[in-house]
């Protein structure tokens, strides 16, 4: 009578049953990843536009206009990036009674957010972007 000797270890058709459900979690997994980091770029745009907002309000209270640009409002520069570098924002000053903050994507934010590449809130608190979905919560 001969031993069967029973070996250890994965049969291939195991292991491409197992490869086979990774592929279809990452298929599915990856784009709602992307898609949760692209939403979330975009709110930190939007949260900063209306500080920013804020502090236009408040150099309104104190002067009587608003800044022309982001060096009225005490930065350095003309263009502010936000903290994760995924927008540049700006100011321009219509009158001294009107302001317009513009929130612009760059890099890979313009590249998968491309409905939203610029948001915008002016003096009056209107918001708009390219499509009607940018400032969705």
């Amino acid at each position: 009578m001969q031993r069967v000797e029973k070996y250890q270890g994965f049969s291939l058709i195991e292991l491409m049953i197992t490869v086979a459900i990774i592929g279809i979690l990452a298929g599915v997994a990856y784009p709602a990843y992307t898609d949760f980091v692209t939403r979330s770029n975009r709110a930190e745009a939007q949260r900063e536009l209306m500080r920013l907002a804020n502090l236009q309000e408040q150099v309104f209270v104190d002067t009587r206009a608003y800044a022309a640009d982001m060096t009225g409002l005490g930065f350095a520069t003309a263009t502010y990036t936000t903290e994760t570098g995924h927008y540049d924002i700006t100011v321009s000053a219509q009158t001294a009674t009107t302001f317009i903050l513009t929130a612009r994507a760059k890099s890979s934010q313009a590249t998968n957010d491309s409905a939203c590449i610029t948001i915008t809130i002016n003096d009056a608190g209107k918001q708009d972007g390219a499509s009607s979905h940018c400032w969705e919560k």
